[in-house]
C-alpha cells in the first residue's frame, strides 16, 4: 500500500508561526493585531477606482504572460527615475505577488542541491522556497550593536564559496528593518561576479525608508549582463497588499524563460488589477513619500515606548515597518507571543518564525495609526509588569 504523503521537501516546510499565533487570536473580537505585515489603512482611492473602472468595463480577459505593455512601460520609468539608472522595459516583467517573484526567481536559477546563502532574520517564505526545489539554504545572521541592526560583511563574503548558486539580501529587512549600508554594496557584488552567484534583491520595503527616498540598490550598479534578479511588490508603500501583484527586473537573456515560467504558474496577472499599478506607478509618488511620513512618526512613537520599557531591548529599525524587540528572559517567543494573546488580547509575531536567527525576539508592525499603537502599548506595557 502506497502512502498519501507529499514529497519529503514539502513535509519537511516550516508551517508559519505568524500564521500560527494569528489563528490562536481568531475568533476573538477584542484582540489588538499587529502581527502581519500591512497597514491598518486601505488603498487609496487614485489606485482603486481605475481598477474598480476596468472590471466593471468587464476587462477581465487573459493579459500577456510578462505584464500588460503599458504596465512594463510604467515600471521601467518608475524604475530609471527611482535609481537614476536605465532600467530598459525588456528588463520588467509583472508577476501576482511579490511572493511570486522570489518563487520564480528560484525556480529560474536554482536547482536540487544547490546551495543558497541569505541574510537572516528573514520573512519565512523566503528560506522556505529554495528548500521546495530540494536546495540547501544557510544563514548569515545580522546582529544588533549600539543599538541598530549590523551585518559582519566580511563574514557575508566568505559566506559566499565556490559553488553557492545564489545569495538573497531582502533590504530593508522583515523583521529586522536593517537596510544595507550602500559602500557594502560594492564589495558584496564583486564577489558575486567573481564566483558566478547569482544575487536575488527582495526589495519590497526599498521606499519605505526613514532618511533618504529610497534604500541603496544593486541596480545602479549593475549592466544587464550582471546575475542579478530584483523582486519588489506593489503591497507596501501604496497599501496593495491583497492586490497580490509584483513585479521583477532581470538579465534580457532570462526574460523567455521566465514568460514560460509564468505561464506555468498562474499564466498572468490579472488586468483589472494592473491598472491600479499603473496608477500607482504614475501617481504614486507624493502618496508613498506621505505613507514614509506616517512611518517616522509611528516608528517614534512605538520605538520610544519600548525603549521605555524595564528588560526590554529595541534596536531602531532604518526602513520597514517593523520594530523587532527582545524581552529580557524570553527564549520561546512563540509562546510569549500566545501567552500575550491569551492575558492581555495583543497579537504579534514571534521572532522563531524568521528562523532560528529570530529566536528571543518579537515584531511588531508599526504600520498602524497612532491610537491603535498606543493602545497595543498599553498592553504590552501591563502585560510585562504582570510576568
Amino acid at each position: 500500500m502506497f502512502d498519501t504523503l507529499p514529497r519529503p521537501e514539502v513535509q519537511g516546510l516550516r508551517m508559519s508561526r505568524i500564521r500560527e499565533v494569528a489563528n490562536a487570536g481568531l475568533g476573538r473580537n477584542d484582540i489588538l493585531a499587529f502581527w502581519f505585515g500591512e497597514s491598518d489603512q486601505p488603498t487609496p482611492d487614485f489606485i482603486r477606482e481605475p481598477a474598480a473602472r476596468a472590471l466593471l468595463d468587464g476587462r477581465t480577459f487573459y493579459t500577456h504572460n510578462l505584464g500588460r505593455a503599458d504596465v512594463r512601460d510604467s515600471l521601467s520609468g518608475y524604475l530609471t527615475r527611482l535609481h537614476d539608472a536605465p532600467i530598459g522595459v525588456g528588463r520588467v516583467a509583472v508577476t501576482s505577488a511579490g511572493v511570486n517573484a522570489i518563487q520564480l526567481a528560484a525556480q529560474l536559477v536554482v536547482s536540487p542541491g544547490d546551495r543558497v546563502v541569505e541574510v537572516g532574520p528573514i520573512w519565512p517564505n523566503v528560506p522556505e522556497i529554495p528548500k521546495i526545489l530540494s536546495a540547501s539554504v544557510e544563514m548569515v545572521p545580522l546582529e544588533p550593536a549600539q543599538g541598530r541592526w549590523r551585518l559582519d560583511l566580511d563574514r557575508l563574503v566568505d559566506a559566499l564559496t565556490p559553488g553557492t548558486k545564489a545569495l538573497v539580501i531582502n533590504s530593508p529587512n522583515n523583521p529586522t528593518g536593517w537596510m544595507i549600508p550602500a559602500e557594502d554594496r560594492a564589495a558584496i557584488l564583486e564577489r558575486c561576479r567573481r564566483l558566478g552567484v547569482w544575487l536575488i534583491c527582495d526589495d519590497v520595503y526599498e521606499r519605505l525608508t526613514f532618511d533618504r527616498p529610497t534604500a541603496p540598490s544593486f541596480l545602479p550598479l549593475t549592466t544587464p549582463e550582471d546575475r542579478i534578479i530584483g523582486t519588489n511588490s506593489f503591497s507596501k508603500a501604496w497599501r496593495m497588499t491583497g492586490w497580490r501583484l509584483g513585479w521583477m527586473v532581470v538579465p534580457p537573456k532570462l526574460m523567455d524563460g521566465l514568460g514560460v515560467l509564468i505561464e506555468y504558474n498562474t499564466s498572468c496577472a490579472p488586468g483589472f488589477v494592473q491598472e491600479g499599478a499603473k496608477a500607482a506607478l504614475d501617481h504614486g509618488d507624493s502618496y508613498v513619500a506621505s505613507v514614509r511620513a506616517e512611518l517616522v512618526a509611528a516608528r517614534d512613537q512605538v520605538l520610544s515606548a519600548l525603549r521605555a520599557m524595564p528588560g526590554v531591548e529595541a534596536p531602531r529599525p532604518d526602513g520597514g515597518f517593523y520594530a523587532f524587540f527582545r524581552v529580557e528572559g524570553c527564549t520561546d517567543s512563540l509562546a510569549l507571543c500566545k501567552d500575550m494573546i491569551d492575558k492581555v488580547g495583543l497579537g504579534l509575531a514571534p521572532g522563531s518564525a524568521f528562523g532560528e536567527e529570530g529566536e528571543g525576539w518579537i515584531r511588531w508592525c508599526f504600520a498602524a495609526r497612532p491610537g491603535k499603537n498606543a493602545a497595543g502599548l498599553e498592553r504590552l506595557a501591563t502585560y510585562l509588569a504582570s510576568r
